[in-house]
This record gives structure tokens, C-alpha cells and sequence, in this order.
């Protein structure tokens, strides 16, 4: 009962960062759909021990490799702007401890996640298993270069703050699909940009929000 009141005050919260900010994102009010998902994550299962008091805050937590797992707030706004329907595919960069991948994993078919630090991916996917989360697959690796076996994805959603949009996640992004990304340099101005790419393959950028995101680790000059 206690957890159940403690995701309700979180969706609260995030209900209310939603209103506060729709003049910039466009959205005044949190997707169902990603309500539902979020209200079914249990985030306490997603932070290490020494933060999981912390776990329903709504704000980053450091879970270890100089890596955070995002704000929830963050989470729902990049998972609602990806406008996932049952039957997509999407390709994460940056597993970090699974919460994100977890909650897309209820939106969609299958998620393909790829994470840069071996010791989180290597934890990432026994607990997927232990909490029996199916329709991931992840493996450790550069995202930058995305997961061309599986490509082309419906939506892309990259976890961790590029200086540039990675040549081929663009590449990899199906017609008509859609991708958030947080661009810019660390220490520096952060941009969540929503990616679009209509019917004849040209591509739409929208900054969505000013945000602070870990740097892209893998990241290469194009």
C-alpha cells in the first residue's frame, strides 16, 4: 500500500511539471497510455541499494559508472513524444539500469537497448530477466553506430546528451518515424530535440526543452 501511494504522489508530480512546462513542450498533459506504464514500473527495482529510499523522487539518481538513471519526469515526456503504437520497434541508446527500456517495453513489440558500460548492460539484462521483461534484448556496445540488424526502428530515444545527431540513428530511423535525443555539451546548454522523418526521408528538428544529460559516451566526429 505504502509503494502504491508513493507512485501516485510520483505521477502527481509529474502531472504537474507537465502543466508548468507545456508552453514549451507542446504537451499539457501526461499520455495515458505512458501513465498507465509508468504507474506499473516499480523504480525502487531499477536503483541501487544505497538510493532506493530515494527511488520515487522525482529527480536523476547516480547508479554507479558515473551514470544516472533519468529524471521520471524526463522519462514520461521522452517516452510520450516517441508516440508509440503496440506493433513498433524501438532502438534505446543508453540502458543505464533498464527503468526506461522497461517502460517502453509496455508500449511496444520490442525494444533493442544498447549500453556503453559493460557492468550496467551485464545487470541491466539479468534483471529484465528476473522481472521477467521479455520483448527487450540489449547488449553492450558503441550506440552511436546503432543496432543495423534490426533497423529500420519506429522510434529512436537516445538517453544521453550528444554534441551532434549520430549519422547513422538517422539512418536507421524508419519513414515516418520519430526520434528524442538530448543534444549539447556537457557542462553546457542541453537540448531534448524530437526527430521526425516524413515520407520522403527528409529530416524535422524540434527543440522540445532545455535539459542536463551524462555526455554520449562512444561519440565520434562525422
Amino acid at each position: 500500500m505504502a509503494k502504491r501511494k508513493e507512485i501516485q504522489q510520483l505521477l502527481d508530480e509529474i502531472e504537474s511539471e507537465y502543466r508548468f512546462t507545456r508552453g514549451m513542450t507542446g504537451k499539457a498533459m501526461l499520455s495515458p497510455m505512458v501513465k498507465q506504464a509508468l504507474s506499473k514500473i516499480q523504480r525502487d527495482k531499477f536503483v541501487p541499494h544505497s538510493v532506493v529510499d530515494s527511488a520515487f523522487a522525482n529527480h536523476p539518481l547516480p547508479i554507479g559508472h558515473g551514470q544516472t538513471i533519468s529524471q521520471p519526469y524526463i522519462v514520461a515526456l521522452m517516452t510520450d513524444l516517441l508516440e508509440l503504437t503496440a506493433d513498433d520497434v524501438v532502438l534505446e541508446i543508453g540502458t543505464g539500469s533498464g527503468y526506461q527500456a522497461a517502460i517502453l517495453s509496455l508500449l511496444c513489440r520490442q525494444v533493442y537497448t544498447i549500453e556503453y558500460v559493460e557492468e550496467l548492460a551485464d545487470s541491466a539484462k539479468l534483471r529484465f530477466e528476473r522481472l521477467g521483461y521479455g520483448n527487450i534484448e540489449i547488449k553492450s556496445g558503441n550506440g552511436f553506430d546503432g543496432w543495423p540488424e534490426h533497423a529500420p526502428y519506429d522510434a529512436i530515444i537516445v538517453t544521453a546528451a550528444a554534441t551532434q545527431v549520430p549519422g547513422p540513428l538517422l539512418e536507421q530511423l524508419k519513414i515516418g518515424g520519430r526520434m528524442v535525443i538530448p543534444v549539447g555539451r556537457q557542462y553546457s546548454h542541453q537540448e531534448l530535440q524530437l526527430i521526425s522523418k516524413n515520407q520522403q526521408g527528409d529530416i524535422d528538428i524540434k527543440d522540445i526543452l532545455s535539459v542536463v544529460f551524462v555526455p554520449f559516451q562512444g561519440e565520434r566526429n562525422e
